[in-house]
């Protein structure tokens, strides 16, 4: 968790300050106002991160730490110790990076901390669902079970996320693709015919008006290649400063949501990716508003997050999570009637793991439509494009030809 300060005018008019851990400053801010505070500014504290041996380019990657889950996992219920579970793990692990993480979380641990607190120096690394499943278990006395779940939840994580970039690989090898054969013809080949043209008499004036937007749209790319290279850096980097702004992230996020074709694959993939981590939260023991507010900040969408906690403070109130989540309009009546007979039930977690696995599915049918269907308007718009670019460059020559053929004819 995150360290926020926070600026607050409590019930009798006075200003207050303070500091408070959560999972986001959102999350923050409704515990706040659950309190009776008028909020009126919340940021994430800077305090200066000590150097860690985990430093370094790159990441862990999610295969190498389903693997240290499971083995760990395994370890742990051999009753083999947590300083020497974390001594063999960093000795067979194929990341280098992981192999100094886990030095340092060993040393944290003989010297008497917590696993989860040792664990948290590393946030890029280890999730608040992961600190979270590893702090349940070690309360529980569980730590076994907890590793093993957390082991399933990040293969099939891992699953879902290798299915989307294995459907959008060969559109944008498409893309790619043609828009090189597009640049080497306009940039290489054009030029070589406007010279020919040039040669031949015919002035710029008689060309089509095909060939004239052709050709100044190649002058631009071979002398002002720069201008169109600065464009693209100046919104690359507009945009991930807008991103990282709050109102710019949640607009970005329901535009996600929203887009036509993409949009209800990303809103599968927030509701599967919400269903599977409840669940596994749960099944570990960590109670509800607990694992809402762990939820809440790993579906990696703000306007669900949002439906999330506003559904933590509602249950807060004694209300039942179903209810929330359906005025929302951001969980479909299945999932809502599926929360709502699990609550009764006394068997959320397993409704819940019955809607990962529907959507899970739904993700995977939505991608191999989408391929599908990419691919033909992929090819058409290559085709497309440089069937133009064909036309342009010979429909000067047709005309100079058919003048030659009028002048040796007469």
């Amino acid at each position: 968790m995150a360290t926020y300060g926070y600026t607050i005018r409590d019930a009798g008019g006075a200003m207050r300050q303070g500091t408070r851990e959560g999972e986001t400053d959102r999350a923050v801010v409704r515990w706040l106002q659950e309190q009776g505070y008028t909020v009126l500014k919340v940021e994430q504290t800077r305090v200066a991160k000590p150097r860690s041996p985990g430093g370094g380019f790159g990441g862990v990657k999610l295969s190498d730490l389903s693997i240290f889950c499971r083995q760990f996992s395994t370890m742990v219920d051999a009753g083999v110790s947590l300083v020497r579970c974390l001594s063999v793990l960093g000795e067979q692990t194929a990341s280098s990076k992981l192999r100094r993480i886990v030095a340092d979380v060993e040393a944290e641990v003989q010297a008497g901390q917590p696993l989860s607190k040792a664990l948290s120096k590393y946030p890029n690394v280890f999730s608040n669902l992961f600190i979270g499943l590893v702090r349940a278990g070690e309360v529980g006395g569980a730590l076994e079970e907890s590793l093993q779940r957390l082991s399933v939840f990040l293969e099939k994580d891992m699953e879902l996320r290798r299915k989307v970039r294995g459907a959008m690989t060969y559109p944008c090898i498409v893309m790619v693709v043609a828009l090189g054969i597009v640049i080497g013809l306009v940039t290489f080949i054009l030029p070589r015919f406007m010279t020919l043209f040039t040669e031949l008499g015919m002035p710029e004036s008689d060309m089509p008006v095909m060939t004239v937007m052709l050709m100044n749209f190649s002058k631009f790319l071979t002398t002002k290649w720069w201008v169109v290279l600065l464009m693209v850096v100046a919104f690359s980097f507009s945009f991930r400063m807008f991103v990282r702004t709050r109102v710019g992230r949640r607009a970005y996020d329901r535009v996600k949501l929203k887009a036509p074709v993409f949009g209800k694959l990303n809103h599968r993939i927030c509701l599967a990716r919400f269903s599977r981590t409840l669940s596994t939260l749960l099944i570990s023991g960590v109670p509800i508003l607990q694992a809402l507010e762990t939820v809440a900040g790993t579906v990696a969408n703000e306007i669900i997050g949002d439906a999330i906690l506003e559904a933590r403070s509602r249950i807060r109130e004694g209300d039942r999570i179903a209810d929330p989540l359906q005025k929302s309009k951001m969980f479909p009546p299945m999932v809502v009637q599926m929360i709502a007979i699990g609550e009764e039930s006394g068997a959320l977690d397993q409704m819940l793991t019955k809607v990962a696995d529907f959507y899970e599915s739904e993700v995977d049918a939505s991608l191999q439509s989408l391929t599908s269907s990419i691919e033909p308007v992929m090819i058409v718009l290559m085709g497309g494009a440089v069937g133009f670019i064909v036309i342009s460059m010979f429909l000067p020559l047709v005309a100079i030809i058919q003048s030659l053929s009028s002048g040796g004819g007469e």
